[in-house]
Protein backbone atom coordinates (compact mmCIF):
# COMPACT_ATOMS: atom_id res chain seq x y z
CA UNK A 1 0.00 0.00 0.00
CA UNK A 2 0.89 3.41 -0.47
CA UNK A 3 2.46 5.72 2.47
CA UNK A 4 -0.47 7.00 4.68
CA UNK A 5 -0.93 10.71 4.85
CA UNK A 6 -2.50 12.90 7.44
CA UNK A 7 -6.48 13.54 7.13
CA UNK A 8 -6.64 16.31 5.32
CA UNK A 9 -8.83 19.23 6.86
CA UNK A 10 -12.54 18.55 6.59
CA UNK A 11 -14.78 20.80 6.25
CA UNK A 12 -16.21 20.80 9.74
CA UNK A 13 -12.59 21.07 10.74
CA UNK A 14 -12.35 24.42 8.79
CA UNK A 15 -15.56 25.54 10.94
CA UNK A 16 -14.05 24.63 13.91
CA UNK A 17 -11.26 26.74 13.33
CA UNK A 18 -13.39 29.34 12.01
CA UNK A 19 -15.16 29.35 15.15
CA UNK A 20 -12.40 29.48 17.48
CA UNK A 21 -10.59 32.51 16.10
CA UNK A 22 -14.13 34.38 15.83
CA UNK A 23 -14.52 33.77 19.65
CA UNK A 24 -10.61 35.01 20.42
CA UNK A 25 -11.92 38.12 18.49
CA UNK A 26 -14.58 38.67 21.14
CA UNK A 27 -12.01 37.92 23.55
CA UNK A 28 -13.87 34.64 24.92
CA UNK A 29 -11.16 31.81 25.35
CA UNK A 30 -12.09 28.56 24.52
CA UNK A 31 -8.71 27.49 23.90
CA UNK A 32 -9.11 24.03 26.44
CA UNK A 33 -12.85 23.22 25.40
CA UNK A 34 -13.74 21.06 22.85
CA UNK A 35 -15.96 22.63 19.78
CA UNK A 36 -18.21 20.22 18.14
CA UNK A 37 -19.50 20.82 14.73
CA UNK A 38 -21.05 17.73 12.93
CA UNK A 39 -23.24 17.85 9.94
CA UNK A 40 -27.01 18.56 9.94
CA UNK A 41 -29.39 15.48 9.70
CA UNK A 42 -31.47 17.76 6.99
CA UNK A 43 -30.51 20.35 4.86
CA UNK A 44 -33.34 22.87 5.66
CA UNK A 45 -31.31 23.22 8.60
CA UNK A 46 -27.85 24.12 7.42
CA UNK A 47 -24.58 21.65 6.26
CA UNK A 48 -23.47 21.80 9.53
CA UNK A 49 -24.29 22.85 13.10
CA UNK A 50 -22.32 23.80 16.15
CA UNK A 51 -24.02 23.71 19.75
CA UNK A 52 -20.76 25.71 21.35
CA UNK A 53 -22.39 28.65 22.27
CA UNK A 54 -25.14 26.33 24.47
CA UNK A 55 -22.70 24.24 25.86
CA UNK A 56 -20.08 26.98 27.10
CA UNK A 57 -22.71 30.11 28.00
CA UNK A 58 -22.31 29.47 31.49
CA UNK A 59 -18.78 29.21 31.49
CA UNK A 60 -18.72 32.28 29.54
CA UNK A 61 -21.23 34.18 32.07
CA UNK A 62 -23.61 34.61 29.00
CA UNK A 63 -26.95 33.45 27.85
CA UNK A 64 -26.76 30.98 25.55
CA UNK A 65 -28.52 32.51 22.66
CA UNK A 66 -27.30 35.77 23.06
CA UNK A 67 -23.74 34.26 22.95
CA UNK A 68 -25.13 32.21 19.63
CA UNK A 69 -25.82 35.64 18.05
CA UNK A 70 -22.52 37.52 18.85
CA UNK A 71 -20.91 34.74 17.83
CA UNK A 72 -23.02 34.03 14.41
CA UNK A 73 -22.37 37.89 13.82
CA UNK A 74 -18.56 37.52 13.92
CA UNK A 75 -18.65 34.23 11.56
CA UNK A 76 -20.64 37.13 9.06
CA UNK A 77 -17.82 39.42 9.70
CA UNK A 78 -14.87 36.69 8.73
CA UNK A 79 -13.88 36.11 5.51
CA UNK A 80 -14.99 32.30 5.78
CA UNK A 81 -14.84 30.18 2.71
CA UNK A 82 -18.20 28.94 0.70
CA UNK A 83 -19.76 29.88 3.46
CA UNK A 84 -23.60 31.12 2.43
CA UNK A 85 -25.00 32.17 5.90
CA UNK A 86 -25.37 31.25 9.24
CA UNK A 87 -28.40 31.23 11.19
CA UNK A 88 -29.37 30.76 14.84
CA UNK A 89 -31.92 28.26 15.82
CA UNK A 90 -33.73 27.60 19.25
CA UNK A 91 -31.63 28.10 22.21
CA UNK A 92 -28.34 28.58 20.76
CA UNK A 93 -27.37 26.43 18.10
CA UNK A 94 -25.54 27.50 14.81
CA UNK A 95 -26.32 26.31 11.53
CA UNK A 96 -23.84 26.99 8.81
CA UNK A 97 -25.15 27.14 5.41
CA UNK A 98 -22.66 26.40 2.39
CA UNK A 99 -22.25 27.53 -1.21
CA UNK A 100 -22.42 24.24 -3.57
CA UNK A 101 -18.67 25.38 -4.29
CA UNK A 102 -17.34 23.55 -1.36
CA UNK A 103 -18.60 20.28 -2.71
CA UNK A 104 -17.20 21.06 -5.79
CA UNK A 105 -13.39 21.61 -4.06
CA UNK A 106 -14.06 18.34 -2.31
CA UNK A 107 -15.14 16.53 -5.94
CA UNK A 108 -11.22 17.90 -7.15
CA UNK A 109 -9.58 17.02 -3.89
CA UNK A 110 -11.14 13.19 -4.31
CA UNK A 111 -9.23 12.91 -8.29
CA UNK A 112 -6.05 13.98 -7.28
CA UNK A 113 -5.72 12.27 -4.22
CA UNK A 114 -7.00 9.11 -6.79
CA UNK A 115 -8.18 5.59 -4.84
CA UNK A 116 -4.88 5.05 -3.32
CA UNK A 117 -4.85 8.08 -1.12
CA UNK A 118 -8.26 9.37 -1.13
CA UNK A 119 -9.98 9.04 2.68
CA UNK A 120 -6.26 7.11 3.97
CA UNK A 121 -5.20 8.71 7.43
CA UNK A 122 -2.04 8.36 9.60
CA UNK A 123 -4.31 8.22 12.78
CA UNK A 124 -2.65 4.36 13.92
CA UNK A 125 0.66 6.50 14.05
CA UNK A 126 2.84 2.88 13.16
CA UNK A 127 1.61 1.14 16.18
CA UNK A 128 2.37 -2.74 15.79
CA UNK A 129 -1.12 -4.16 16.37
CA UNK A 130 -2.07 -8.06 16.01
CA UNK A 131 -4.87 -9.37 15.46
CA UNK A 132 -6.14 -12.79 16.46
CA UNK A 133 -9.29 -14.22 14.55
CA UNK A 134 -11.60 -17.24 13.77
CA UNK A 135 -8.61 -19.24 15.51
CA UNK A 136 -11.70 -22.29 15.39
CA UNK A 137 -10.55 -25.14 16.45
CA UNK A 138 -9.29 -27.55 13.28
CA UNK A 139 -12.11 -30.86 14.72
CA UNK A 140 -14.42 -29.50 11.61
CA UNK A 141 -14.88 -27.02 9.09
CA UNK A 142 -16.03 -23.36 9.62
CA UNK A 143 -19.73 -23.27 9.60
CA UNK A 144 -21.21 -20.28 9.26
CA UNK A 145 -20.53 -18.27 12.82
CA UNK A 146 -16.99 -18.85 12.55
CA UNK A 147 -17.32 -16.89 9.09
CA UNK A 148 -19.25 -14.13 10.08
CA UNK A 149 -15.97 -13.69 12.27
CA UNK A 150 -13.31 -14.09 9.63
CA UNK A 151 -15.19 -10.75 7.49
CA UNK A 152 -15.22 -8.92 10.80
CA UNK A 153 -11.36 -9.35 11.46
CA UNK A 154 -10.33 -9.72 7.83
CA UNK A 155 -11.80 -5.93 7.18
CA UNK A 156 -10.94 -4.37 10.76
CA UNK A 157 -7.65 -5.26 9.84
CA UNK A 158 -7.74 -3.79 6.07
CA UNK A 159 -9.41 -0.67 7.86
CA UNK A 160 -6.16 -0.38 10.20
CA UNK A 161 -3.93 -1.31 7.94
CA UNK A 162 -5.38 1.49 5.67
CA UNK A 163 -5.45 4.38 8.41
CA UNK A 164 -1.78 3.86 9.63
CA UNK A 165 -1.71 0.87 11.71
CA UNK A 166 1.24 -1.74 11.60
CA UNK A 167 -0.71 -5.10 11.46
CA UNK A 168 -0.32 -8.89 11.86
CA UNK A 169 -3.15 -10.82 11.32
CA UNK A 170 -3.06 -14.07 13.20
CA UNK A 171 -5.14 -17.32 13.41
CA UNK A 172 -4.23 -19.38 16.65
CA UNK A 173 -3.95 -23.10 16.04
CA UNK A 174 -5.44 -25.85 18.77
CA UNK A 175 -3.47 -28.50 17.24
CA UNK A 176 -2.78 -30.16 20.61
CA UNK A 177 -4.80 -31.24 23.89
CA UNK A 178 -8.07 -32.45 24.71
CA UNK A 179 -9.62 -31.13 21.84
CA UNK A 180 -7.24 -32.89 19.42
CA UNK A 181 -7.43 -36.26 21.81
CA UNK A 182 -11.06 -36.48 21.34
CA UNK A 183 -11.19 -35.47 17.67
CA UNK A 184 -9.03 -38.75 17.03
CA UNK A 185 -10.94 -41.12 19.28
CA UNK A 186 -14.17 -40.24 16.97
CA UNK A 187 -11.63 -40.88 14.44
CA UNK A 188 -10.65 -44.44 15.51
CA UNK A 189 -14.14 -44.69 16.75
CA UNK A 190 -15.15 -44.68 13.09
CA UNK A 191 -12.43 -46.80 11.47
CA UNK A 192 -13.58 -49.73 13.87
CA UNK A 193 -16.78 -49.30 13.29
CA UNK A 194 -18.18 -48.43 17.25
CA UNK A 195 -20.35 -46.11 18.12
CA UNK A 196 -18.34 -42.06 18.63
CA UNK A 197 -18.33 -41.84 22.24
CA UNK A 198 -20.46 -39.43 24.46
CA UNK A 199 -18.61 -36.27 23.82
CA UNK A 200 -17.10 -37.13 20.56
CA UNK A 201 -17.57 -35.56 16.83
CA UNK A 202 -20.55 -37.45 14.80
CA UNK A 203 -20.26 -35.67 11.80
CA UNK A 204 -20.21 -37.15 8.44
CA UNK A 205 -16.83 -35.42 7.65
CA UNK A 206 -15.39 -37.20 10.36
CA UNK A 207 -16.31 -40.72 8.80
CA UNK A 208 -15.20 -39.38 5.15
CA UNK A 209 -11.76 -38.72 6.86
CA UNK A 210 -11.39 -42.28 8.86
CA UNK A 211 -12.06 -44.00 5.57
CA UNK A 212 -8.81 -41.92 4.68
CA UNK A 213 -7.04 -42.23 7.90
CA UNK A 214 -7.96 -46.02 7.12
CA UNK A 215 -6.44 -46.19 3.49
CA UNK A 216 -3.41 -44.39 4.25
CA UNK A 217 -2.88 -46.26 7.61
CA UNK A 218 -2.03 -49.63 5.01
CA UNK A 219 0.42 -48.20 3.05
CA UNK A 220 4.14 -49.73 3.61
CA UNK A 221 5.60 -47.04 4.76
CA UNK A 222 2.77 -45.26 6.82
CA UNK A 223 3.30 -44.08 10.52
CA UNK A 224 -0.16 -44.20 11.53
CA UNK A 225 -1.15 -45.79 14.77
CA UNK A 226 -4.71 -46.94 15.01
CA UNK A 227 -4.78 -46.58 18.28
CA UNK A 228 -3.33 -43.80 19.17
CA UNK A 229 -6.06 -41.29 19.74
CA UNK A 230 -3.45 -38.33 19.69
CA UNK A 231 -1.54 -39.18 16.96
CA UNK A 232 -4.55 -39.74 14.58
CA UNK A 233 -6.37 -36.12 16.52
CA UNK A 234 -3.60 -34.72 14.63
CA UNK A 235 -3.29 -36.13 11.62
CA UNK A 236 -7.27 -35.70 11.02
CA UNK A 237 -6.44 -31.69 12.38
CA UNK A 238 -3.69 -30.83 9.67
CA UNK A 239 -6.55 -32.02 6.87
CA UNK A 240 -9.34 -30.00 8.70
CA UNK A 241 -7.00 -26.78 9.06
CA UNK A 242 -5.98 -27.67 5.34
CA UNK A 243 -9.99 -27.26 4.29
CA UNK A 244 -9.90 -24.40 7.03
CA UNK A 245 -7.44 -22.52 4.85
CA UNK A 246 -9.42 -23.28 1.41
CA UNK A 247 -12.71 -21.82 2.85
CA UNK A 248 -10.78 -18.70 4.03
CA UNK A 249 -8.64 -17.93 0.52
CA UNK A 250 -12.72 -18.20 -0.60
CA UNK A 251 -13.38 -15.19 1.31
CA UNK A 252 -10.37 -13.51 0.31
CA UNK A 253 -8.66 -13.28 3.90
CA UNK A 254 -4.72 -14.64 3.98
CA UNK A 255 -3.01 -14.96 7.43
CA UNK A 256 0.54 -13.69 8.52
CA UNK A 257 0.86 -15.86 11.41
CA UNK A 258 -0.47 -19.71 11.92
CA UNK A 259 0.51 -19.90 15.69
CA UNK A 260 0.46 -23.40 16.86
CA UNK A 261 -0.56 -23.72 20.25
CA UNK A 262 1.57 -26.96 21.02
CA UNK A 263 3.99 -24.50 20.39
CA UNK A 264 2.92 -22.50 23.43
CA UNK A 265 1.94 -26.09 25.75
CA UNK A 266 4.77 -28.49 24.38
CA UNK A 267 7.69 -26.06 23.87
CA UNK A 268 7.77 -24.71 27.18
CA UNK A 269 5.84 -21.82 27.39
CA UNK A 270 3.60 -22.41 30.08
CA UNK A 271 5.71 -23.82 32.58
CA UNK A 272 8.17 -20.68 31.76
CA UNK A 273 5.09 -18.21 32.47
CA UNK A 274 3.93 -19.93 35.73
CA UNK A 275 7.60 -19.16 36.80
CA UNK A 276 7.19 -15.87 35.63
CA UNK A 277 4.05 -15.10 37.84
CA UNK A 278 5.50 -17.65 40.96
CA UNK A 279 8.28 -15.11 41.09
CA UNK A 280 5.28 -11.90 41.26
CA UNK A 281 3.53 -14.91 44.15
CA UNK A 282 0.69 -14.42 41.89
CA UNK A 283 0.42 -18.85 41.65
CA UNK A 284 -0.20 -21.18 44.21
CA UNK A 285 -0.36 -25.14 44.32
CA UNK A 286 -3.92 -26.70 45.54
CA UNK A 287 -5.29 -30.20 45.50
CA UNK A 288 -2.70 -31.34 43.03
CA UNK A 289 -3.31 -28.46 40.47
CA UNK A 290 -2.34 -24.87 40.12
CA UNK A 291 -3.87 -21.91 40.59
CA UNK A 292 -3.83 -18.21 39.43
CA UNK A 293 -4.84 -15.61 42.78
CA UNK A 294 -6.84 -13.89 40.39
CA UNK A 295 -9.09 -12.72 43.18
CA UNK A 296 -6.41 -10.70 43.51
CA UNK A 297 -6.19 -8.99 40.51
CA UNK A 298 -10.25 -8.02 41.07
CA UNK A 299 -11.55 -11.39 39.24
CA UNK A 300 -14.66 -13.08 41.23
CA UNK A 301 -12.21 -16.41 42.12
CA UNK A 302 -9.53 -17.94 41.56
CA UNK A 303 -8.56 -19.75 38.38
CA UNK A 304 -6.77 -23.25 37.67
CA UNK A 305 -4.05 -22.86 35.07
CA UNK A 306 -2.76 -26.33 34.97
CA UNK A 307 -5.63 -29.63 36.40
CA UNK A 308 -4.22 -31.92 38.51
CA UNK A 309 -3.87 -34.54 35.65
CA UNK A 310 -1.20 -31.94 34.15
CA UNK A 311 -3.74 -31.00 31.41
CA UNK A 312 -3.32 -27.32 30.40
CA UNK A 313 -6.70 -25.16 30.83
CA UNK A 314 -7.58 -22.91 28.41
CA UNK A 315 -6.50 -19.82 30.56
CA UNK A 316 -3.30 -21.61 31.05
CA UNK A 317 -2.37 -21.49 27.41
CA UNK A 318 -3.88 -17.93 26.86
CA UNK A 319 -1.87 -16.20 29.21
CA UNK A 320 1.00 -18.09 28.03
CA UNK A 321 0.22 -17.38 24.23
CA UNK A 322 -0.42 -13.52 25.15
CA UNK A 323 2.65 -13.41 27.35
CA UNK A 324 4.15 -14.33 23.88
CA UNK A 325 2.22 -11.71 22.12
CA UNK A 326 3.21 -8.86 24.79
CA UNK A 327 6.68 -9.68 26.28
CA UNK A 328 8.01 -11.87 23.39
CA UNK A 329 7.08 -10.19 19.75
CA UNK A 330 6.66 -6.90 21.74
CA UNK A 331 3.18 -5.98 19.98
CA UNK A 332 1.97 -2.63 21.22
CA UNK A 333 -1.54 -3.67 20.93
CA UNK A 334 -3.72 -6.66 20.90
CA UNK A 335 -6.56 -7.12 19.61
CA UNK A 336 -8.69 -10.74 19.78
CA UNK A 337 -11.90 -11.73 18.23
CA UNK A 338 -14.05 -14.67 19.67
CA UNK A 339 -17.57 -16.07 19.69
CA UNK A 340 -20.40 -15.30 21.93
CA UNK A 341 -19.59 -18.26 23.84
CA UNK A 342 -15.87 -16.90 25.35
CA UNK A 343 -17.88 -14.23 27.23
CA UNK A 344 -16.85 -15.83 30.45
CA UNK A 345 -13.40 -16.21 29.83
CA UNK A 346 -12.90 -12.09 29.30
CA UNK A 347 -12.64 -11.19 32.91
CA UNK A 348 -10.09 -13.33 33.34
CA UNK A 349 -8.08 -12.93 30.79
CA UNK A 350 -8.30 -9.32 31.37
CA UNK A 351 -6.50 -10.03 34.82
CA UNK A 352 -4.05 -12.38 33.44
CA UNK A 353 -3.59 -9.58 31.21
CA UNK A 354 -2.78 -7.14 34.09
CA UNK A 355 -0.52 -10.28 36.20
CA UNK A 356 1.79 -10.37 33.39
CA UNK A 357 2.25 -6.95 34.19
CA UNK A 358 1.16 -5.31 31.26
CA UNK A 359 -1.69 -2.56 30.58
CA UNK A 360 -4.77 -4.00 30.00
CA UNK A 361 -5.80 -1.54 27.98
CA UNK A 362 -3.84 -2.62 25.66
CA UNK A 363 -5.72 -5.42 25.18
CA UNK A 364 -9.44 -5.03 23.18
CA UNK A 365 -12.00 -8.37 23.03
CA UNK A 366 -14.72 -8.22 20.64
CA UNK A 367 -17.35 -11.04 21.20
CA UNK A 368 -19.50 -11.86 17.96
CA UNK A 369 -22.90 -12.40 18.32
CA UNK A 370 -25.47 -15.62 17.34
CA UNK A 371 -26.08 -16.17 13.49
CA UNK A 372 -29.55 -17.91 12.77
CA UNK A 373 -29.96 -19.28 9.42
CA UNK A 374 -32.71 -21.74 8.69
CA UNK A 375 -32.78 -22.88 12.35
CA UNK A 376 -30.18 -25.38 12.08
CA UNK A 377 -27.66 -25.22 15.49
CA UNK A 378 -23.85 -24.68 14.43
CA UNK A 379 -22.17 -28.00 16.45
CA UNK A 380 -19.31 -29.56 15.02
CA UNK A 381 -19.93 -32.13 17.54
CA UNK A 382 -22.98 -33.25 16.50
CA UNK A 383 -22.36 -32.50 12.95
CA UNK A 384 -25.46 -31.00 12.43
CA UNK A 385 -24.51 -27.40 11.50
CA UNK A 386 -24.09 -25.49 7.80
CA UNK A 387 -20.39 -24.99 6.53
CA UNK A 388 -19.23 -21.86 5.63
CA UNK A 389 -18.33 -23.47 2.13
CA UNK A 390 -22.18 -24.74 1.54
CA UNK A 391 -23.41 -21.31 2.12
CA UNK A 392 -19.93 -19.97 -0.03
CA UNK A 393 -21.91 -22.05 -2.77
CA UNK A 394 -25.45 -20.96 -2.11
CA UNK A 395 -24.74 -17.47 -1.89
CA UNK A 396 -21.64 -16.13 -3.13
CA UNK A 397 -18.20 -14.76 -1.34
CA UNK A 398 -19.04 -11.31 -2.07
CA UNK A 399 -22.80 -11.47 -0.55
CA UNK A 400 -21.45 -13.44 2.34
CA UNK A 401 -18.71 -10.95 3.22
CA UNK A 402 -20.90 -7.70 2.42
CA UNK A 403 -24.18 -9.18 4.48
CA UNK A 404 -21.60 -10.08 7.44
CA UNK A 405 -20.24 -6.59 7.88
CA UNK A 406 -23.76 -5.29 7.78
CA UNK A 407 -24.41 -4.83 11.14
CA UNK A 408 -22.31 -4.12 14.66
CA UNK A 409 -20.47 -7.42 15.86
CA UNK A 410 -22.19 -6.69 19.28
CA UNK A 411 -25.86 -7.72 17.07
CA UNK A 412 -26.80 -11.00 16.43
CA UNK A 413 -28.03 -11.49 12.99
CA UNK A 414 -30.73 -13.64 11.01
CA UNK A 415 -29.84 -14.22 7.17
CA UNK A 416 -32.71 -13.89 4.32
CA UNK A 417 -31.14 -16.49 1.97
CA UNK A 418 -34.36 -15.85 -0.32
CA UNK A 419 -33.29 -12.20 -0.54
CA UNK A 420 -29.70 -12.63 -0.74
CA UNK A 421 -30.39 -15.13 -3.83
CA UNK A 422 -33.05 -12.53 -5.61
CA UNK A 423 -30.94 -10.50 -8.29
CA UNK A 424 -32.67 -7.34 -7.46
CA UNK A 425 -32.25 -3.92 -6.03
CA UNK A 426 -33.57 -4.91 -2.91
CA UNK A 427 -30.67 -7.14 -2.15
CA UNK A 428 -28.48 -5.06 -0.64
CA UNK A 429 -24.82 -6.43 -1.60
CA UNK A 430 -26.39 -6.33 -5.71
CA UNK A 431 -27.74 -2.92 -5.25
CA UNK A 432 -24.10 -1.18 -4.13
CA UNK A 433 -22.20 -3.63 -6.98
CA UNK A 434 -25.12 -2.65 -9.42
CA UNK A 435 -23.58 0.84 -9.04
CA UNK A 436 -20.36 0.04 -9.89
CA UNK A 437 -21.72 -1.42 -12.96
CA UNK A 438 -23.40 1.03 -14.24
CA UNK A 439 -20.34 3.34 -13.77
CA UNK A 440 -18.46 0.51 -16.39
CA UNK A 441 -20.91 0.93 -18.62
CA UNK A 442 -20.95 4.88 -18.50
CA UNK A 443 -17.34 4.36 -19.25
CA UNK A 444 -17.77 1.84 -22.09
CA UNK A 445 -20.20 4.44 -23.79
CA UNK A 446 -17.86 7.35 -23.42
CA UNK A 447 -14.57 5.10 -25.39
CA UNK A 448 -17.65 3.60 -27.95
CA UNK A 449 -18.53 7.66 -28.68
CA UNK A 450 -14.58 8.73 -28.51
CA UNK A 451 -15.50 11.38 -26.20
CA UNK A 452 -12.38 12.29 -24.53
CA UNK A 453 -12.56 13.22 -20.68
CA UNK A 454 -11.09 16.25 -19.98
CA UNK A 455 -8.21 17.07 -17.79
CA UNK A 456 -10.53 17.73 -13.89
CA UNK A 457 -8.09 21.12 -14.24
CA UNK A 458 -9.45 22.66 -16.96
CA UNK A 459 -13.14 21.30 -16.36
CA UNK A 460 -15.68 23.51 -14.55
CA UNK A 461 -17.64 21.77 -11.93
CA UNK A 462 -19.70 24.62 -11.13
CA UNK A 463 -22.05 23.45 -13.28
CA UNK A 464 -22.96 20.47 -11.35
CA UNK A 465 -25.75 22.09 -8.91
CA UNK A 466 -28.61 19.62 -9.27
CA UNK A 467 -29.61 18.28 -5.96
CA UNK A 468 -28.98 14.71 -7.26
CA UNK A 469 -25.56 15.87 -8.20
CA UNK A 470 -24.40 17.52 -5.33
CA UNK A 471 -26.07 14.46 -3.07
CA UNK A 472 -23.53 12.37 -4.27
CA UNK A 473 -21.29 14.73 -3.59
CA UNK A 474 -21.91 14.80 -0.58
CA UNK A 475 -22.12 11.29 0.30
CA UNK A 476 -18.41 10.78 -1.39
CA UNK A 477 -17.20 13.63 1.05
CA UNK A 478 -18.05 12.31 3.88
CA UNK A 479 -16.38 9.03 3.54
CA UNK A 480 -12.68 10.25 4.84
CA UNK A 481 -14.24 10.63 8.26
CA UNK A 482 -16.40 7.70 8.28
CA UNK A 483 -13.40 5.55 7.92
CA UNK A 484 -11.65 6.89 10.01
CA UNK A 485 -14.66 6.85 12.51
CA UNK A 486 -14.59 3.46 11.66
CA UNK A 487 -11.25 2.64 13.04
CA UNK A 488 -11.06 4.38 16.02
CA UNK A 489 -14.30 2.51 16.97
CA UNK A 490 -13.27 -0.96 15.24
CA UNK A 491 -16.82 -0.20 13.54
CA UNK A 492 -16.40 -1.64 9.92
CA UNK A 493 -20.12 -2.27 9.19
CA UNK A 494 -20.26 1.67 9.00
CA UNK A 495 -18.25 1.49 5.57
CA UNK A 496 -21.23 -0.99 4.52
CA UNK A 497 -23.34 1.55 5.53
CA UNK A 498 -21.66 4.43 3.50
CA UNK A 499 -21.30 2.40 0.63
CA UNK A 500 -24.96 1.37 0.22
CA UNK A 501 -25.59 5.01 0.76
CA UNK A 502 -22.86 6.18 -2.38
CA UNK A 503 -24.78 3.52 -4.25
CA UNK A 504 -28.01 5.10 -3.45
CA UNK A 505 -26.85 8.29 -4.19
CA UNK A 506 -25.54 7.37 -7.09
CA UNK A 507 -28.79 5.37 -8.87
CA UNK A 508 -30.81 8.31 -8.15
CA UNK A 509 -28.41 10.67 -9.83
CA UNK A 510 -28.23 7.83 -12.45
CA UNK A 511 -31.84 7.78 -13.56
CA UNK A 512 -32.02 11.90 -13.29
CA UNK A 513 -29.50 13.24 -14.37
CA UNK A 514 -27.83 12.22 -17.97
CA UNK A 515 -24.25 12.11 -18.11
CA UNK A 516 -23.56 11.21 -22.22
CA UNK A 517 -26.56 12.31 -24.77
CA UNK A 518 -27.57 14.90 -26.98
CA UNK A 519 -29.38 16.48 -25.00
CA UNK A 520 -26.33 17.05 -22.39
CA UNK A 521 -24.07 20.08 -22.65
CA UNK A 522 -21.00 19.30 -23.59
CA UNK A 523 -19.49 21.07 -20.42
CA UNK A 524 -22.11 19.68 -18.62
CA UNK A 525 -20.68 15.75 -19.67
CA UNK A 526 -17.17 16.28 -18.91
CA UNK A 527 -17.98 17.54 -14.97
CA UNK A 528 -20.51 14.57 -14.70
CA UNK A 529 -17.55 12.42 -16.06
CA UNK A 530 -15.26 13.40 -13.05
CA UNK A 531 -18.28 13.09 -10.71
CA UNK A 532 -18.97 9.62 -11.69
CA UNK A 533 -15.01 8.74 -11.53
CA UNK A 534 -15.21 10.19 -8.04
CA UNK A 535 -18.04 7.69 -7.01
CA UNK A 536 -15.80 4.88 -8.54
CA UNK A 537 -12.69 5.92 -6.30
CA UNK A 538 -15.29 6.40 -3.41
CA UNK A 539 -16.73 2.92 -4.03
CA UNK A 540 -13.13 1.27 -4.91
CA UNK A 541 -11.99 1.97 -1.58
CA UNK A 542 -15.04 1.32 0.80
CA UNK A 543 -15.72 -1.97 -1.25
CA UNK A 544 -11.79 -3.21 -1.30
CA UNK A 545 -11.60 -2.50 2.21
CA UNK A 546 -14.70 -4.78 2.67
CA UNK A 547 -13.08 -7.42 0.79
CA UNK A 548 -15.99 -7.27 -2.03
CA UNK A 549 -15.55 -7.53 -5.47
CA UNK A 550 -16.21 -4.44 -8.25
CA UNK A 551 -17.93 -6.03 -11.11
CA UNK A 552 -17.84 -4.33 -13.95
CA UNK A 553 -21.42 -5.89 -16.16
CA UNK A 554 -23.70 -7.67 -13.90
Amino acid sequence: METSAQIPLSQSDLIEKSIRRCLEALGLDLSDQPIHVERTARLELGDFFTNCAMVNAKNLGQQPRQLALRLAQQIEKESFPNLARVEVAGPGFINFFLEPSWLHQSLRRVIEQGEGTYARADIGGGERVQIEFVSANPTGPLHVGNGWLCSFGDTLSRLLDWCGWNVTKEYYVNDTGNQIRTLGMSLLAHCEGRAVPEGGYKGQYVAELAKKYLDESKSANSSLDLSDELVAGKWAGEKILANIRGSLSRLGIEFDVWFSQAEIEEGGATAQTIEYLSVKDLVYEKDGAIWLNSISLGDTRDRVLVKSNGDVTYLGGDIAYHRNKFLVRNFDRVIDIFGADHHGQVASLRCAIQALGVDPSRLEIYLGQMVSLADKKMSKRDGNFVSLDELLDDIGEDAFRFLSLAKSINESTTLDLDLVRSKSMDNPVYYVQYAHARIASIERVRQERGIDRSEIETVDLSCLVHPRELDLIRSIEELPEVIADCARLREPFKITNQSRKIADRFHSFYHDCHVIGESVPPELTQARLWLVEACRIALAISLGLLGVSLPDSM
